[in-house]
């Protein structure tokens, strides 16, 4: 498959996709500055050979414009002639589409998962259990606990992404990069969706849990 055998109206409709979702979280402000990134896979998937269409660099998130996305290739090349400049950070989205063959990775830096990366920093890993919205990873177990792996924020990309192999749990769809956001990725855009809105819970429901044990703990001191 190449770039020019996948129809125009394939792309149209992914770069609609994205275009929708980037204006929902973009109500939720979870794109401060020009930070977060967004893709969507387009066409057939071979773990040689596909492509995405992701954010360009250095965007206004909260609008829209002709010029939010492009499509590049598996190695995050552009695939097509073009001025734009993709996301810092698509090597990283290309390693969690070549290892799980997904249809949409979503980026975002909140509050809550800086803090809580950090807290878990040195652990290497969240852990969380007993919280309802982990059903959203279709783990359906009775107080089901999981492990979300932190990654060190490297300045340097490709140090990143060379370690997403090494921590990518199929069975959690999420990688947070310490104090810097969380990467979650579905099968398409909906289930892509689901699983940042259930991590960004989780990591909410963590902090207010460890400021209230540590509130209690000095109570009864």
């Amino acid at each position: 498959m190449t770039f020019a055998n996948i129809s125009l109206e394939e792309k149209q409709q992914v770069l609609e996709q994205l275009r929708q979702i980037k204006q929902q979280f973009a109500a939720k402000s979870w794109f401060p500055g020009t930070s977060g990134n967004l893709s969507m896979r387009v066409g057939d998937f071979d773990p040689g050979h596909f492509y995405f269409a992701i954010t360009a660099s250095g965007k206004d998130k909260s609008a829209n414009t002709p010029e939010d996305f492009l499509f590049v290739d598996k190695s995050g090349r552009a695939a097509e002639t073009t001025n734009l400049k993709p996301s810092a950070e698509t090597l990283i989205h290309c390693e969690i589409y070549r290892l799980t063959g997904c249809g949409a990775v979503f980026h975002v830096h909140t509050i809550f998962n800086n803090l809580i990366s950090e807290w878990f920093g040195d652990q290497g890993a969240v852990p969380a259990q007993g919280i309802e919205l982990i059903k959203a990873f279709n783990i359906w177990e009775e107080d089901a606990a999981i492990s979300i792996p932190v990654l060190p924020n490297f300045a340097h990309i490709p140090s990143i992404a060379e370690r997403v192999e090494n921590v990518l749990n199929p069975a959690v769809p999420g990688i947070l990069l310490r104090n810097h956001g969380i990467y979650a990725w579905g099968k398409d855009a909906f289930e892509a969706k689901k699983h940042l809105e259930a991590f960004e819970f989780i990591f909410e429901y963590l902090y207010h849990s460890i400021l209230l044990k540590n509130s209690l703990h000095q109570a009864s001191r």
